[in-house]
């Protein structure tokens, strides 16, 4: 991670407002290529909004975002994973009766070569078929789901679920990876161990990751910097052990009083 370089994710002023309610009002950070940032507050705070902004769900009211040096706001959805970044959603959205590889396979088709003069025409079709289950496959392999490729992923353990969703983000290649409450539903083994995952990915693949996450285990384990908010606006921002030491944020997250 250069610290002298140019932030990979560059949020400034952004602004989101619903009916005259305000979701996120002038919020400002950045996060450096390979860092693991986390995105904490109490429900409501505005967390989620940020990701759906980012992925171009919902347009700004005010503000600016930039990533990877380009203007991401004129980006349309559709060209999100293109541009390198992927999601996972805090309801598990993985298709029950597909094979574990299958639902993998649906990340990686963002990817795929064909286009609308082959498609109809089918051509190239086998080999690029080939390519996307081999790119499953692998990062199956990687996130250690190698032996579940061909069970259904209906009835398997929501840890597994939710490794399952990581790698079918990864299979794209994003250069930035949003995680929405990755440790939700999760046992505290299971959190460590997913913690220790991501760790190891963003090192081996120098994927930055941001991440939405209430389970404070794996903020402190996982995340190189926080970004808190509190009803829309930044509220502090730090490593994590300055943050959980910071007083607004104890008053506000934490539950405990100044």
């Amino acid at each position: 991670m250069d610290e002298g370089a140019a932030p990979l994710l560059e949020v400034r002023g952004v602004g989101v407002r619903f009916s005259g309610i305000i979701a996120l009002d002038a919020l400002s950070f950045s996060v450096s290529a390979g860092q693991v940032c986390g995105l904490i507050g109490p429900n409501g705070a505005g967390k989620t909004t940020l990701f759906n902004v980012v992925s171009r769900l919902y347009e700004p009211t005010a503000g600016s975002v930039r990533f990877d040096g380009r203007d991401l706001l004129r980006l349309p959805p559709h060209r999100i994973v293109a541009a390198g970044i992927t999601r996972t959603f805090q309801n598990l959205a993985l298709f029950p009766s597909m094979s574990v590889l299958e639902n993998v396979m649906v990340g990686a088709h963002s990817t795929a070569r064909g286009s609308w003069v082959t498609a109809p025409l089918r051509l190239g079709i086998g080999r690029e078929e080939a390519r996307l289950r081999q790119a499953a496959l692998d990062v199956l392999e990687e996130v250690g789901l190698a032996s579940y490729a061909l069970h259904p992923a209906g009835g398997l353990p929501y840890g597994t679920l939710k490794r399952i969703e990581v790698a079918r983000a990864l299979v794209a290649g994003p250069k930035l990876l949003l995680l929405d409450e990755p440790a939700s539903g999760l046992t505290s083994e299971e959190v460590a161990e997913l913690a220790e995952l991501l760790r190891a990915l963003g090192a081996r693949r120098g994927l930055t990751l941001l991440l939405v996450e209430h389970h404070m285990q794996m903020v402190m384990g996982t995340c190189d910097k926080v970004v808190v908010l509190n009803f829309g606006r930044k509220l502090a921002e730090g490593t994590p052990q300055q943050v959980s030491g910071d007083p607004a944020v104890i008053e506000a997250y934490l539950g405990a009083s100044t």
